[in-house]
């Protein structure tokens, strides 16, 4: 990366981070966009060419996200199955991030009291939901529209949520991806 990425990837960071410490401090609703742009002392214009909404600032790495979930399917190893390969990657990225300490609390307390920040996780799970389905479709040679595909990749990004309360979460996860496993070597020998 050169020197005026760097700096701008800088920049980017430093916007999130003053607006998470902020939303934190005082909750969502209760922090302005002119706020968070002194914290991190740029100007307003500058925070929306990075962010070009308020609620992005809290998902500010959806897009790393997305990345690295759809090269879970592209790049697993050679006889490994689409769903173990987003069951490992669930649970080294989703369960890790709910494992590290308690500013993931923080953050889904954050998220779940704020309803613009709840309509835009969906948002984005749909979009994630969406790539990917098209992902899974490419894959495996069946049609974009296959509503297996679509399928499959809600209900995996959906395990780790649905695992949250457990005694014990990873399990909890693996025996859904388990599920998903079993469903999908039926539909692929079905094939």
């Amino acid at each position: 990366m050169g020197r005026r990425e760097r700096k701008k990837a800088a920049t980017r960071q430093a916007i999130a981070d003053a607006a998470m410490r902020l939303f934190l401090e005082r909750g969502y609703d209760d922090v302005g966009i002119r706020e968070i742009a002194d914290a991190a002392d740029v100007s307003t214009t500058t925070l929306f060419k990075h962010f070009p909404v308020k609620e992005a600032l809290v998902f500010d790495e959806d897009a790393d996200q997305e990345a690295r979930l759809l090269a879970a399917v592209r790049e697993r190893p050679d006889g490994q199955s689409i769903p173990v390969a987003l069951r490992e990657h669930a649970l080294r990225y989703r369960m890790a991030a709910a494992d590290s300490d308690g500013r993931f609390t923080a953050f889904v307390n954050l998220v779940n009291n704020a309803p613009a920040l709840r309509d835009y996780l969906q948002g984005m799970w749909l979009r994630h939901t969406g790539a990917l389905a098209q992902v899974i479709a490419e894959d495996s040679g069946l049609p974009a529209a296959d509503p297996a595909c679509t399928a499959l990749a809600h209900f995996a990004l959906e395990a780790p949520r649905a695992a949250r309360g457990h005694d014990d979460p990873r399990q909890a996860i693996t025996r859904a991806f388990d599920l998903l496993e079993n469903g999908w070597h039926t539909l692929a020998s079905g094939r």
